[in-house]
């Protein structure tokens, strides 16, 4: 991947930050986004970072390997959460909004516009933005911000893994797997689950 996208955007704006977001379909655990901007015309060469690519496609080891490329190339980066709590107070749309907006916020600079992984947003800083469906892998920035979200989220929950060891959170970082669920059935919740999202395996409504 290479910053082509980016590219048709410096000629007008100085400062293009890429956003997304790691953690909003599991069942427990927080809401993590991440912000990046790189130096006008950046070019990630033939270096490590020319190996970016949507954090979903990516296998650990490299995510790993890419994260601290990102964070030294970038002019600068974020990266924020929302705990389970204030995602079950508010909903799982409005925590990735706030996170999203709490990384952009977080920037020691402020960019001129906003490049949005997804449908939706609800910006806080006063930027012009985009949103792009599939971002994460059509758009360099984007592509960086999953990395740096994915990391960190999947690094916290590993933490939270060894705290509750029977739920296997260091591999399926909450998400809803077999080994996840049934963990569930026998234990009951964690204080990290969010008590919001309901399971129909379990005859949860």
């Amino acid at each position: 991947m290479d910053t082509a996208y980016e590219r048709t955007l410096w000629r007008d704006f100085r400062l293009v930050c890429g956003i997304d977001e790691a953690g909003r379909g599991p069942l427990a655990g927080p809401v993590v986004a991440a912000a990046v901007v790189f130096p006008r015309n950046f070019s990630p060469g033939t270096g490590i970072l020319e190996r970016l690519d949507d954090s979903k496609k990516l296998p650990p080891a490299l995510r790993d390997e890419l994260a601290p490329a990102i964070r030294e190339a970038a002019l600068s980066w974020a990266v924020e959460a929302v705990d389970h709590e204030t995602i079950d107070r508010i909903n799982i749309l409005r925590a990735t909004m706030l996170a999203m907006n709490r990384a952009a916020e977080s920037l020691a600079v402020q960019p001129d516009m906003l490049l949005i992984d997804g449908n939706r947003f609800t910006p806080v800083l006063p930027v012009p933005y985009r949103t792009i469906v599939g971002g994460d892998a059509r758009v360099f920035s984007i592509a960086a911000a999953s990395v740096l979200a994915k990391t960190e989220r999947d690094r916290m929950m590993r933490e939270y893994g060894e705290r509750y060891p029977q739920y296997g959170f260091g591999r399926n970082a909450g998400y809803a797997t077999n080994e996840h669920v049934e963990a569930i059935r026998r234990h009951g919740r964690t204080p990290i689950h969010r008590t919001s999202f309901r399971l129909r395996r379990l005859g949860e409504k």
